[in-house]
């Protein structure tokens, strides 16, 4: 019962995980950028849904989607101010850039909320029966909601006007755009997606982990890239795939060897795939011809 207890705790981060993988992948499988500010994403989106609940008593429902609101609208623009000027630029100066409004928005939420950490109330109370076990219906929630989005975002990808789009401007942005797709507008609704994603994956995760920080999303965002880089980076079912597996490994290394491990496990497997194969388990080598 350890066991399968521990695996489905996997899976419960690992699906959190996979939605913040996502976000990585779709803006790298676009503009080629690796977002380090898409953890403080997720650091907004919780900040948020929090105020409006705990502050202005606001209800659970609409608070999540303000968050969802605020995020998109955050992603979007820091696409449009900080990014979109530096996208012919060295990919150097679009990571600095990137990194450099992560610890923007560390510090404006340490000015505004303090460092001191929030609780986050549990908004789905309760437990149920499952194998001997008592699953709280927080972690039935997260799984479900995380299958569902991600089911429709392989749907919306593929079959969609604005997915075709996306896939396009992944594949060549210069013939895209002389196909009539509209390349600004495609990017800043990868961005949109992907941060709506975030404000979604961090109303979860703070579910059953209840503590919110200024710091919370650099650590998670960065087992979710990792999880990104795993499944191939750039490929959505690869992200997916990584993200329940490092929610896996996690949660098997803090079960039966140590907690105090399991961070080293999750960046020993980047240095393992790194390694053995850099493309990821669903990426594959490239070669442009001269």
């Amino acid at each position: 019962m350890t066991l399968l207890s521990q695996i489905i705790n996997g899976i419960q981060i690992g699906s959190i995980y996979a939605l913040v993988a996502l976000g990585y992948s779709m803006v790298y499988g676009i503009v080629k950028l690796i977002n380090f500010a898409h953890g403080e994403i997720i650091m907004v989106g919780a900040y948020c849904a929090w105020y409006l609940i705990a502050r202005l008593n606001m209800p659970a429902w609409i608070a999540v989607f303000f968050a969802i609101l605020l995020c998109v609208i955050l992603g979007v623009t820091i696409e449009i101010v900080a990014y979109k000027p530096l996208r012919n630029s060295a990919r150097i100066s679009l990571l600095i850039t990137a990194i450099g409004i992560s610890l923007l928005l560390q510090n404006l939420a340490q000015l505004l909320f303090k460092a001191d950490p929030r609780m986050f109330a549990n908004l789905f109370p309760g437990s149920k029966p499952f194998l001997g076990l008592q699953l709280t219906n927080a972690t039935l929630v997260t799984i479900a909601v995380s299958v569902v989005l991600m089911a429709a975002l392989s749907l919306m990808v593929s079959k969609t006007k604005i997915g075709k789009a996306m896939r396009a401007v992944s594949e060549d942005k210069a013939i895209a755009e002389l196909m009539g797709i509209n390349v600004n507008t495609t990017i800043s609704f990868t961005f949109a997606i992907g941060s709506a994603l975030a404000a979604i994956a961090a109303v979860l995760y703070c579910c059953s982990y209840s503590q919110i920080e200024p710091t919370m999303g650099s650590m998670l965002g960065l087992k979710a890239f990792v999880a990104a880089v795993l499944g191939g980076i750039g490929i959505i079912p690869g992200a997916v795939l990584g993200g329940f597996l490092i929610g896996v490994f996690e949660s098997l290394t803090k079960g039966f060897i140590s907690s105090n491990l399991a961070d080293a496990v999750v960046f020993g497997i980047l240095i393992v795939v790194l390694l053995i194969k850099p493309t990821g388990i669903f990426g594959k080598n490239r070669r442009e011809k001269v």
